[in-house]
């Protein structure tokens, strides 16, 4: 079928959806589009604080063409590592665990050979992607790999046993490399402290506190509804459908939506989650990126579990992104936790490097724009 052109946009103010000629479009509608108009199939933006704004643009469903709900279920993927930061760093501020504490101390054993050592890798370097672990996650190659793995599952010591046939990518503490395994290792560690899984914490301390109705885990290769199908491109470039799949870090991956997004992002900075020790250790002694990195989100820092951006109307904000299943996902929180964004996006610009940097510009561009309220 093919697809309408047309940009199928709406948006919410204070809870009430305004059809999309009955108001000049605002900026976040404009970036919306915008995303959509690069070749982004759907997109779902929301922005919070003072008032509540959201935008949606392209379509759900290439087939049918149907729009993107207003507050759809995604796949959340690294978003998630600041989640599982928030109950870490709760953990250390009721002195169940520490920062320096080696993982030995924790998970005693499990990270020998090859060079890797659990003895000289601490929590805190985990969270701050500095323990110089290599990341070895099952990935697809292929459109046929897609098709053949995309039921696999993966428990954590699935996934550690694949990072520990390789040598150490470098020292621990010595340099920054964005990486999964640490936080596959801390959902490991949390579980080990408390007796119970990491989500069974996370719902506990942050999703029945805060609310958040529609966070939950992702364990099924069907989402909850409603949601937009998500589309990867493989190696003839052609957008597949890779709504139904499992990803890879079963243990710890995660389904929201925009509106739980921004409540969780504000509640992190508004001091409802993180003791003021806490939320210091997470916003302060930050990591310049690594050069590839650096390139995706220039002038960027990294602390514990969250991203410290350049704001364009000067100063910063703070965030987690996130991309797997043919979702990405961007965020951003104000530093007094007033105002919220996020963005999820239902598929993949293209394979290049350059499709990457214009996919991260744009959804940039929303945040940015959203958070300096413009």
């Amino acid at each position: 079928m093919k697809i309408r052109a047309a940009v199928i946009a709406g948006i919410v103010l204070t809870g009430l959806v305004v059809p999309a000629d009955a108001a000049e479009p605002s900026r976040l509608r404009q970036d919306a589009a915008a995303l959509s108009a690069a070749g982004v199939t759907g997109v779902q933006a929301r922005a919070d604080g003072g008032r509540t704004e959201v935008a949606t643009a392209g379509v759900a469903d290439r087939r049918t063409g149907r729009p993107v709900p207003a507050n759809g279920y995604f796949r959340i993927a690294s978003t998630g590592k600041t989640f599982k930061a928030v109950v870490v760093l709760q953990l250390v501020g009721e002195g169940r665990l520490s920062l320096e504490d080696p993982v030995e101390r924790w998970l005693p054993g499990a990270i020998r050979g090859n060079g890797n050592d659990g003895r000289r890798i601490t929590v805190r370097q985990l969270l701050q992607h500095t323990h110089g672990l290599t990341d070895d996650f099952p990935d697809f190659a292929t459109e046929a790999d897609f098709y053949r793995h995309r039921f696999d599952r993966y428990s954590s010591e699935d996934l550690l046993k694949r990072t520990l046939r390789h040598p150490p990518a470098f020292e621990p503490g010595q340099q920054w490399s964005y990486s999964n395994i640490g936080y596959v290792l801390l959902g490991m560690i949390v579980e080990r402290v408390t007796g119970h899984s990491w989500y069974d914490e996370l719902q506990a301390r942050v999703i029945r506190p805060l609310g958040l109705k529609h966070t939950r885990p992702d364990r099924s290769p069907v989402l909850p509804a409603p949601h937009a199908r998500s589309y990867q491109p493989f190696e003839q470039g052609r957008l597949i459908d890779v709504t139904d799949q499992i990803l890879n870090d079963l243990d710890g991956s995660l389904v929201s939506t925009t509106e739980d997004l921004n409540e969780f992002f504000q509640a992190v900075f508004d001091g409802r989650l993180l003791k003021p020790a806490q939320l210091t250790e997470m916003t302060t002694n930050l990591r310049d990126l690594d050069p590839e990195i650096a390139q995706l989100m220039p002038n960027s820092q990294y602390g514990l579990g969250i991203f410290k951006r350049p704001l364009p109307c000067g100063g910063e904000y703070w965030g987690h992104g996130g991309g797997d299943g043919g979702f990405i996902t961007e965020t951003g929180v104000t530093t007094d936790g007033r105002r919220s964004a996020a963005v999820s996006m239902s598929s993949v610009l293209g394979r290049e490097w350059s499709d990457a940097l214009r996919q991260q510009h744009l959804a940039d561009q929303l945040i940015g724009d959203a958070l300096c309220n413009r």
